[in-house]
């Protein structure tokens, strides 16, 4: 794809989060864009480098209100905010014809009931949910390309989404039942206070939480479904790591015919061919720190000594293509930039 020539205008609300953060540091390099407006409504006025000294000499932006006549001169508005705020948010945006990506779970689901029924909050924009397109470029590029409103996929879910994708394909792999297993950094709980995420309680230990009712779950089914054309039956445990950022993912499969690693190995080879930012690795198992402060999602494949279950792992940092990274390749995708234009 061309470059585009015209630098865009782009705002961020919700930019002193971490995902914003990350997002701030990303955009600031990008050849294509002008960082207009960073916006946060519990740190108007205060600059930016204020709150994170690692912006001294690189932006002088101050965070501002949520102004909407400010905001209808952008070309992009990333929306990096919690769950049940973006919808408040996106609609008056999009009416405004400017291009959305949204962070949040809002508008990953194309029912509001589902919605409702895993974050427990009632969808307020429900008419926008089909104007939404699931922002995972290594599976719907066409889709995003040009678009105007991106739901950027969530952590967990890219993770599992890129490990099981290529599975669906294969005739010797039983996908009937799922069982995924993710572990995270603690950055992926936001940037709130909470008393079980202070460093005494996650140290020192690992456990897993929100089992059964993790509201990442159906965003992966529903995503794995579109893939397989098929109904999907996971389960997914997500754990709590005593790191700041990263994403880990074990996923086992049984076999339904004996196969090498090196068959399932050129499959997914096959399958990522042209993913920019998927690399499949040929000599040893992925590691958080070889994609941290990177948008690649690394996955190793494994057939065991029984040739009975095929292993999967995969790893990406939860900041940058578990969000921020991710958010900027569905940018450059929308907008006609390079995909990896900035990453």
């Amino acid at each position: 794809m061309e470059h585009v020539s015209k630098k865009i205008k782009v705002a961020i609300i919700g930019a002193s989060g971490y995902s914003g953060v990350e997002l701030v540091k990303i955009l600031l390099k990008h050849p294509g864009v002008e960082l207009a407006h960073v916006i946060g409504a519990s740190t108007v006025g205060q600059r930016l480098d204020s709150i994170y000294p690692i912006f001294r000499k690189k932006t002088d932006l101050v965070m501002e209100p949520f102004q909407m006549d400010v905001l209808k001169t952008m070309d992009v508005v990333f929306l990096a905010l919690p769950h049940g705020e973006a919808m408040k948010q996106a609609p008056e945006l999009l009416d405004a014809g400017i291009r959305v990506i949204d962070f949040s779970g809002d508008f990953r689901f194309k029912s509001p009931e589902l919605y409702e029924k895993w974050y427990d909050v009632p969808h307020t924009a429900p008419a926008y949910l089909d104007k939404a397109v699931y922002g995972l470029p290594e599976l719907f590029k066409n889709e995003i390309t040009n678009c105007q409103f991106v739901a950027n996929p969530g952590c967990y879910p890219t993770s599992a989404i890129l490990a099981l994708a290529p599975v669906f394909g294969l005739e010797y792999v039983a996908t009937d039942a799922i069982t995924i297993a993710s572990m995270s950094g603690t950055s992926g709980a936001g940037k709130k206070a909470k008393l079980d995420l202070i460093f005494s309680e996650v140290n020192e230990t690992v456990k897993a939480y929100r089992v059964g009712n993790h509201q990442h779950t159906p965003e992966i089914k529903t995503i794995l479904e579109r893939v397989a054309g098929k109904e999907v039956n996971l389960a997914f445990v997500p754990h709590l790591l005593p790191i700041t950022r990263g994403i880990y993912t074990t996923i086992s499969l049984p076999l339904k015919q004996a196969v090498t690693r090196e068959t399932v190995l050129k499959a997914y080879q096959e399958f990522y061919r042209d993913a920019a930012f998927v690399r499949i690795l040929e000599d040893r198992a992925p590691e958080i720190k070889f994609v941290n402060d990177t948008n690649f999602c690394d996955i190793s494949v494994a057939v065991d000594i029984t040739q009975q279950f095929v292993i999967i792992n995969s790893t990406i940092d939860n900041l940058i293509k578990g969000a921020a990274g991710q958010a900027v390749q569905n940018m450059n995708l929308m907008a006609g930039f390079a995909e990896t234009e900035g990453l």
